[in-house]
């Protein structure tokens, strides 16, 4: 699926073809809720890398988190202007970028489910609604977005 996204303000637009579009994963993780997060999580999609074209991308800049004292490898791209969270791209998996489903403008589809993770760095005041189908995990699942998609066979 084609994945039109753009920042706030309009000095960023993008697309990436998504083989996982659905907005399944929220994570509440203190990074993700405080550099992107609306509800207080964060939801990434996953999109080929290598299908990624940008115009504006002079007007972006790249924010490396710090994790247990450590500059995290992984570039959250955000607008300059307008200071909205694009996508993540981390060199640890190069063939792979997880634009923020909050950035794109195309209709995504409903997940059928959702996964609730990092609740151990939930913020007190974020109330956890999950849905009768929903997963939630302190920590990070095993199933990753490849893996949840093909297990609800959503890969058409």
């Amino acid at each position: 699926m084609l994945l039109k996204g753009s920042c706030h303000c309009g000095s960023v637009r993008f697309q990436v073809e998504s083989t996982h579009p659905y907005p399944y994963n929220l994570c509440y993780c203190s990074v993700c809720r405080k550099t992107a997060g609306g509800g207080g999580y964060a939801i990434n999609l996953g999109g080929k890398f290598e299908s990624l074209s940008i115009d504006g991308k002079e007007h972006t800049s790249i924010y490396l988190a710090i994790i247990d004292g450590q500059q995290n490898p992984a570039e959250r791209h955000f607008c300059k202007h307008c200071a909205s969270a694009l996508w993540i791209y981390d060199p640890r998996w190069p063939e792979l970028v997880h634009p923020f489903a909050s950035a794109i403008d195309t209709e995504l589809p409903i997940p059928p489910e959702r996964t609730h993770l990092m609740l151990g760095s939930k913020a007190n005041w974020v109330e956890l609604e999950p849905k009768p189908n929903d997963k939630c995990f302190s920590e990070y699942p095993e199933e990753g977005i490849a893996q949840w998609h093909e297990r609800l066979d959503l890969n058409k």
